[in-house]
């Protein structure tokens, strides 16, 4: 319940100043009245917002948006590594410098409207601009609820409009054209990468006692982050997951032919159960390879040299797996799981259809009726 407490002021005149608790039991004024009926009522108000839910401390709002996040919001973040970095990396580039000095509570949605207008200017795409407002919405968020401003800024803005525009998918010709040309230590990876549809950490992450060369079978149990050494809690920049992305390992069957290709590689190579597959360096126990070192010395030169009539990368091979088995005839539940997704919707977005697949479509549905009439 508020309270208001009688004051004296200077040349004889008296005031009143209306006091309530706020949401931690902190004492807080809710100003000074000349008269006790209007500071009582302001007590009143400022009580209620605090039953309401609608408090917030207009002090704190204050603070800038670099003091918020640095102190309050990043440290209170239990995220992924690679999520991690790719936050700190919107922070120090895009957020920082355009919000840092400003206070919270003086940041409006015309502000956030500014910013989103600017960086689309500049040339940053649609879906990265979207993107980004879901990660500076959530910091606006979390400050609402700390009752630092009273209402979230990022609320209804107008974003740009994504245009979801059809990627070609690899096709199992233009992958050998790719593949003759990739230097032959690399060609082991290529090929794994393709009839596993890993991600490049899980790839990385492969090792001997991985495959199952009796039950035909690749087992995907770790993974490989890499990150600034600014985030790395260790200070190394691979850091090496129990689990891959969605947190529980799965088992994939492969051909035999990979697994020779496989079995040569580890005889070759000498490696020990617990040898990394794909090291950096031709040898066992030889650290993991970067994706940014395979990418500029393997994979961009082996692109120049096939002369594809688009661009591939690296991570195309994912989505050329999930398409070439559907077009083959798998169900989307074992493409969902092969591929370690937690929801179909998810798979589905990997689903490119490859030239001639209509037809082929087409063809099975007059087999499917031609059968029906030689039935009756």
């Amino acid at each position: 319940m508020p309270w208001v407490r009688k004051r004296a002021a200077r040349g004889g005149e008296v005031h009143f100043t209306a006091y309530y608790r706020d949401p931690t039991g902190r004492t807080r004024s809710a100003g000074t009245f000349a008269s006790q009926r209007d500071a009582r009522a302001a007590g009143w108000r400022a009580e209620s917002s605090v039953e309401s839910g609608s408090w917030f401390d207009r002090t704190a709002g204050k603070a800038t948006f670099r003091e918020y996040v640095e102190e309050t919001w990043w440290p209170s973040r239990h995220l992924e590594l690679s999520t991690k970095q790719s936050y700190r990396s919107y922070l120090d580039k895009h957020f920082l410098p355009y919000f840092g000095d400003q206070p919270m509570a003086k940041i409006l949605p015309s502000t956030v409207q500014g910013w989103v207008t600017q960086v689309a200017a500049d040339g940053l795409s649609a879906r990265s601009v979207m993107k980004y407002h879901v990660m500076l919405h959530s910091i606006f968020k979390r400050a609402v609820r700390d009752r630092i401003i009273a209402f979230n800024p990022c609320t209804d803005i107008e974003l740009p409009k994504v245009v979801t525009r059809k990627m070609p998918t690899l096709t199992p010709e233009e992958f050998d054209r790719l593949l003759e040309v990739v230097p032959e230590r690399w060609t082991p990876l290529v090929l794994t990468a393709i009839e596993t549809g890993l991600r490049w950490g899980e790839l990385i992450a492969l090792r001997p006692r991985h495959i199952d060369f009796l039950r035909r079978t690749v087992s995907v149990q770790e993974t490989i982050v890499e990150v600034s050494k600014k985030i790395s809690p260790t200070g190394e920049r691979m850091i090496v997951k129990p689990y891959p992305k969605d947190d529980e390992p799965r088992t994939l069957g492969v051909s035999q032919d990979l697994l020779d290709v496989l079995a040569a590689r580890i005889q070759h190579l000498g490696l020990g159960r617990d040898d990394l597959l794909f090291p950096s360096i031709e040898t066992a126990g030889g650290n993991p390879v970067s994706r940014n070192t395979f990418r500029t010395r393997v994979w961009l030169p082996a692109l120049e040299k096939a002369q594809l009539a688009h661009h591939v990368r690296m991570h195309d091979l994912r989505h050329a797996h999930a398409s070439w088995l559907l077009v083959g005839g798998a169900d989307l539940k074992t493409v969902m799981d092969r591929m370690g997704h937690r929801q179909i919707q998810t798979t589905q977005k990997y689903l490119h259809t490859l030239p001639g697949a209509d037809d082929r479509a087409m063809n099975a549905f007059q087999l499917t009726r031609q059968r029906h009439r030689e039935g009756v």
